[in-house]
């Protein structure tokens, strides 16, 4: 009896040693392990983010060297093609550097003059247009909203061919205007809202874009509605219910190409945003 005590108190403690030793292996073996897959993950993410990195340098280089070619082939590929017309540019709020710049750009080689610039004040000063327009039916447009954009239909009529209403309030609506407006073949067209416009401004600034709008599409000229690809809000919902051709990234030589060639006559939206139709417009050969 005395033999099995001793000999299961021994088999117990040999059972405990075993399993002591064993705990020490395997915590010495785990942190062995886990310091081994540690280092694999290490280095698999080091090599992945390495190659990305080159995948990235590698793209960024050959966009550099396609923006390149593109800006080499642009002067070539619009060349006069709009040689003799007289352009304008309206901007609705204000105009970008950035987008001036770059309409700049895209007109240069064509053989097109640039001969106007407007910026409309947003929103606008119906007070002083009423004064403006006291002795005329529009002298109640700071209380009628059929007024204010009868008025922006008249405006835009002459923005393209000219008159005395334009030259009237050019002072109280324009925030800026340089050049001669009247006998323009092609309009450029930036909106540029403000954001901290009250409803009632809100209001009465959709009645004059929508006036305007509606009376240089009358006035025979052909306009684009253009934007950068980064403007947000986009207006090319706007330009299109008004029935314009649009460009939305008149900041990519792509878009410069688009707009010569709608200026032409192209119809559509054109550009890069989930808006567009096509990135480019089947390229026209202007009838002589």
């Amino acid at each position: 009896m005395g033999y099995s005590s001793r000999y299961h108190a021994a088999s117990l403690a040999a059972v405990f040693l075993a399993l002591a030793i064993g705990i020490l292996i395997g915590v010495g073996f785990g942190d062995n392990v886990l310091s081994s897959t540690q280092r694999d993950l290490e280095a698999s993410l080091t090599g992945d983010l390495e190659a990305a990195q080159g995948r990235s340098d590698d793209l960024a280089s050959r966009l550099d060297e396609s923006e390149e070619f593109a800006q080499q082939v642009y002067p070539t590929l619009v060349s006069d093609q709009l040689t003799g017309q007289q352009i304008g540019v309206l901007a609705l709020g204000e105009l970008p550097d950035d987008v001036s710049g770059a309409i700049e750009t895209a007109l240069r080689p064509t053989g097109a003059r640039l001969v106007s610039v407007a910026v409309v004040s947003e929103p606008p000063d119906l007070g002083s247009l009423a004064g403006r327009l006291s002795e005329t039916r529009l002298a109640d447009l700071d209380e009628n909203s059929d007024s204010v954009e009868a008025l922006g239909q008249g405006v835009g009529r002459q923005i393209v061919l000219g008159g005395t209403l334009l030259e009237r309030v050019r002072g109280q609506l324009m925030s800026r205007a340089s050049g001669r407006f009247g006998d323009l073949d092609g309009l450029i067209v930036v909106r540029e809202q403000p954001s901290d416009m009250d409803a009632d401004e809100r209001l009465a600034t959709g009645r004059l874009e929508s006036g305007l709008m509606d009376g240089i599409v009358a006035a025979g000229a052909t306009p684009v509605g253009v934007e950068s690809t980064d403007t947000d809000p986009s207006s090319v919902q706007f330009f299109t219910s008004h029935d314009l051709s649009t460009v939305d990234n008149i900041d990519q030589v792509a878009g410069q190409v688009a707009l010569v060639f709608a200026l032409l006559g192209a119809e559509g939206n054109f550009g890069v945003k989930d808006s567009s139709d096509s990135l480019l417009p089947d390229l026209l050969t202007p009838v002589p």
